[in-house]
């Protein structure tokens, strides 16, 4: 971007102007845990630790620095009364008031020795409780992109639209700064595909058969296998679907209040759609942290096609 053009673009303490103050205090915090976790990805090791998150999945040291990286800035933020990570899926007490929120740190991370793209995911819920609650109730939610370029994709209540900042990473008068490059209001049909989970076609016979639809009408595969950038780009190319589908002897891994309901939010403000299998992810009860559920993102009619040929009748 020239100067010129970074001049006219506003960053995101512009742009949250009209928001409530103490929401913007939660996203606030969020973009700057998010600006030290690419900082750190850049140079932490990519060995393995010797130690497990409480789902029996093995961390990552940047695992780690990300959670410890996100809880102090929720803590300073003053706006937060509950944070809730799928690292450690209990409700923990922030100290402010106002709101709560409820993040993967660092989804992907089994990748990120290979250098592909892993993200960050949150959901900000009002109040002080993240069970008994749904996606409908969201505030705020947002995913990062941790790739060639760091960027986070935002969107807020009563605002229209998701909404795409860039940080600035090239030693300008800019640098550190979030800025506002783009606005996604609509994901189209189109044959790009995100297939999660493929080894539920082997007893998911709905899947079998969708994903045989693709192949016979050429879509074209493009799945890292991070789930934030899998997802990111729907919204980016404006077409596509991403799914990652449950079956009896293939279970579903994605937590609704981490992962499904934030990123369904965020694609519905897009003009895209969700599902699991049934109804919109949004309208998922979240009854406790380590909840799960297969899922559907993309355009109206790859989620129907998913409501309809794999629906809920092989979970």
């Amino acid at each position: 971007m020239s100067d010129q053009v970074l001049a006219a673009t506003p960053t995101i303490e512009e742009w949250l102007g009209v928001v409530d103050p103490e929401l913007k205090k939660s996203i606030m915090a969020m973009f700057r845990a998010v600006k030290e976790i690419a900082y750190k990805i850049r140079t932490a090791s990519c060995d393995k630790m010797a130690c497990f998150n409480e789902f029996g999945d093995e961390q990552l040291a940047i695992d780690i620095l990300a959670n410890n990286v996100i809880f102090q800035n929720l803590k300073a933020s003053g706006a937060v009364a509950t944070a809730s990570s799928e690292e450690t899926p209990t409700e923990d007490p922030m100290g402010g008031k106002g709101y709560s929120v409820a993040f993967d740190p660092l989804d992907g991370s089994s990748v990120i020795d290979t250098n592909f793209a892993v993200g960050t995911i949150w959901g900000i819920w009002p109040g002080d409780r993240l069970i008994g609650i749904s996606g409908r109730q969201l505030k705020s939610a947002g995913i990062a992109v941790y790739g060639p370029r760091t960027t986070i994709t935002l969107a807020v209540d009563n605002m229209p639209h998701a909404h795409e900042f860039l940080l600035i990473d090239d030693f300008s008068a800019y640098h550190g700064q979030w800025l506002k490059t783009n606005e996604f209001s609509k994901i189209e049909e189109g044959k790009l595909l995100a297939p999660g989970n493929l080894r539920a076609t082997q007893d998911n016979a709905g899947y079998a058969e969708l994903f045989n639809y693709w192949v016979q009408e050429k879509y074209q595969l493009r799945y890292t296998g991070g789930m934030v950038p899998d997802v990111n780009q729907l919204m980016v190319k404006g077409k596509g679907v991403f799914v990652n589908v449950a079956s009896k002897n293939t279970k579903s891994k994605l937590r609704v209040l981490y992962e499904v309901a934030p990123i369904g939010y965020i694609i519905e403000k897009a003009g895209g759609f969700s599902s699991e299998g049934e109804k919109s992810v949004l309208d998922i009860p979240i009854e406790f942290t380590e909840q799960v559920s297969q899922v559907a993102y993309g355009s109206k009619g790859e989620v129907q096609r998913f409501e309809t040929l794999v629906g809920r009748k092989y979970i």
